[in-house]
């Protein structure tokens, strides 16, 4: 980790030095609320996604990329300012972006090096939709509202464009789910209520395995309106899956629509093109609808760069990555624009250009959460290559250890076994070092969280 600035200095040095003309355009979609493994690509056979599916063909999808926090606000704040939400005071919905902020949003800093911004549907960095026809240096094409919103970003592609541009598409849904579990009318969609026969089954890891945190059990009963699942049948879950997928196919559909407009022009040939979700859905995973929690199903997303001419199409690649604080280097890398030398992100795009699923990159990747709608709790993430290391700031089992390689489903908690301490301690060390990072302002050191001593 002690190479991250220089590997900055580097990777931002090379890009401008590109023509105008050479430089690629950049095309950023994204949904809301959808696990990596919502997608027909990723081996998901309860939906079909054809039109991501057509991405990750054409381009290389990361099977091991997390948000940098699995609530939407805060996500989009490290995607935006290339910032950890806690280390700005970023970590909660609705919490305005600090003025030291505002003027060096990744939308400015790409406008600053010669692009056409725009961006179309959900900000959420506070508001809903942008704050005006142009602002934190994206014009403002159409506001938090999924329909229209393929037809905007299409209409922006027709333009005539003399400079190269960085269009941002994010959609709302599959995040209608919210709504659907509370039995109200969902905004942006449908869904036609099928036979519970033809409902996708429960996936192996419904119940809640015997070493979980057990403040998750706190949290959730502290809210119905979040979590109205508490009484849910096996069936009320599986309907609850069907909707989650149909919400997944109707975005899909969309995007097809973007896709098309991206075919028309052939601008697969000078275009990079980024696919992503703020956060996942616990989608029935241990019994968990909504996000902030820190599972595998809400905070895994999926994750797709296609680039120029199809170069290293169909990949799939192993390295993690943090679609938050490593997007804002990435894309000023290949715009050639500044990378605020206080943005700690890592750049995927040597990743990505060399397609190598050997090729070294950063050690591990972090996520964290914050429970301000509920209780107040705080949690860790750090994913390594083979282990996940969770971290809740109190509880029983606060602390939680997996093996990503045979237990993806998160069932078995190696940390209550005393023949994994050594890798649990390696792992506390790296999340001490990221707090170090990362404080959080004006308040009292997340450090005191991590335990001392083998619980």
């Amino acid at each position: 980790m002690n190479t991250l600035k220089p590997f900055l200095m580097i990777s931002t040095v090379f890009p401008a030095a590109l023509p105008a003309q050479e430089k690629p355009n950049i095309i950023y979609i994204m949904t809301d609320q959808q696990t990596a493994k919502a997608m027909s690509c990723a081996g998901n056979k309860d939906l079909h996604t054809p039109n991501m599916d057509k991405l990750a063909q054409r381009g290389i999808r990361f099977d091991n990329a997390y948000c940098a926090h699995p609530l939407s606000g805060p996500s989009r704040a490290a995607m935006f300012t290339g910032h950890t939400s806690g280390e700005v005071g970023l970590d909660k919905n609705g919490t305005p972006m600090p003025d030291s902020l505002r003027t060096r949003t990744l939308g400015s800093l790409v406008e600053q090096a010669g692009y056409t911004t725009a961006y179309a549907g959900k900000w959420h960095v506070h508001t809903g939709s942008l704050p005006g026809k142009y602002a934190f240096g994206f014009e403002n094409l159409h506001g938090h509202n999924d329909f229209g919103l393929a037809e905007a970003c299409v209409n922006f592609l027709q333009r005539k464009h003399n400079k190269p541009f960085f269009l941002v598409a994010s959609f709302d849904n599959p995040h209608n789910i919210c709504q659907y579990a509370r039995k109200q009318t969902l905004p942006f969609a449908t869904v036609k209520e099928p036979r519970i026969e033809d409902c996708p089954n429960l996936p192996e890891n419904f119940n809640v395995s015997p070493y979980d945190a057990d403040v998750l059990v706190r949290e959730k009963a502290l809210s119905y309106r979040i979590y109205p699942t508490g009484n849910y049948t096996p069936d009320d879950w599986r309907r609850y899956l069907n909707a989650y997928y149909r919400l997944v196919e109707h975005i899909d559909i969309e995007i097809g629509k973007i896709i098309t407009e991206i075919d028309r022009q052939n601008l697969w040939k000078n275009t990079v093109i980024i696919f992503t979700s703020d956060h996942g859905d616990g989608a029935a995973a241990h019994r968990w609808n909504q996000k902030t929690v820190l599972y595998e199903e809400v905070t895994n997303i999926p994750f797709i760069v296609c680039l120029p001419k199809g170069k290293n199409a169909g990949k799939v690649l192993p390295q993690l990555i943090n679609n938050g604080v490593d997007l804002l280097p990435s894309i000023c890398e290949w715009t050639g624009a500044q990378v605020p030398a206080d943005c700690q992100g890592v750049s995927f795009c040597s990743i990505v250009e060399e397609g190598d699923t050997q090729k070294a990159h950063q050690p591990y990747v972090v996520s964290e959460t914050y429970f301000f709608q509920t209780g107040g709790t705080r949690g860790w993430l750090v994913r390594t290559p083979k282990y996940k290391y969770v971290l809740y700031e109190s509880g029983k089992n606060r602390e939680m250890l997996y093996n990503m390689q045979t237990d993806r489903k998160e069932m078995c908690n190696l940390a209550i076994e005393s023949k994994y301490r050594n890798i649990l301690l390696q792992h506390r060390q790296m999340l001490q070092e990221w707090m170090k990072k990362h404080p959080l302002p004006g308040r009292i050191s997340t450090l005191q969280f991590i335990p001392k001593e083998f619980e």
